[in-house]
């Protein structure tokens, strides 16, 4: 399973980010596929099995995944696992590593590959993605930046560093 991620430093205090992060209703800001999130079931907010469910577009092609919440640890870490129908796609993770004085925190978003190795072949030919793992690592990037960008905004910070 091959995995990729990225780092962003955020003038924010670490549980304002995760509360952020783990607002799924918010990733259609950030992130460059997904469109939309919305918890099911009896979930309403973030907490290890909770589901939800992601709408995405890339180009032409749109699609759901149903996701589960696997690591909720406020402050620290938001972590879910992505299936479409029944076969397991990725486990996306965001950690966070706050600044000693806590007015900052480092944000680590990373990906696992878990689809098996047939369907990733196949799923990257009709998606257009000659190498899924440069595709997601651009997508961690984008996210991260926009992130950064939009929260440091909403609080009045200014923006400082760049992705690692």
């Amino acid at each position: 399973m091959s995995g990729v991620n990225s780092s962003v430093h955020i003038e924010l205090p670490a549980e304002a980010i995760w509360a952020a992060i783990s607002d799924v209703h918010c990733m259609g800001e950030w992130s460059p596929e997904t469109t939309s999130c919305a918890w099911r079931g009896a979930a309403r907010g973030p907490a290890v099995g909770a589901r939800f469910r992601g709408h995405n577009r890339l180009r032409w092609v749109r699609w759901f995944t149903d996701c589960a919440v696997v690591a909720c640890e406020p402050g620290r870490e938001f972590a879910f696992d992505v299936h479409f129908g029944p076969v397991p796609d990725a486990r996306w993770r965001y950690r966070l590593e706050p600044d000693d004085d806590g007015t900052g925190c480092t944000v680590t978003e990373d990906c696992q590959d878990r689809r098996p190795a047939v369907l990733a072949k196949l799923s990257n030919v009709v998606m257009g993605i000659p190498d899924r793992a440069e595709h997601n690592r651009a997508g961690i990037q984008m996210t991260l930046a926009q992130l950064k960008d939009r929260l440091e905004a909403r609080h009045g910070r200014r923006a400082s560093g760049g992705l690692g």
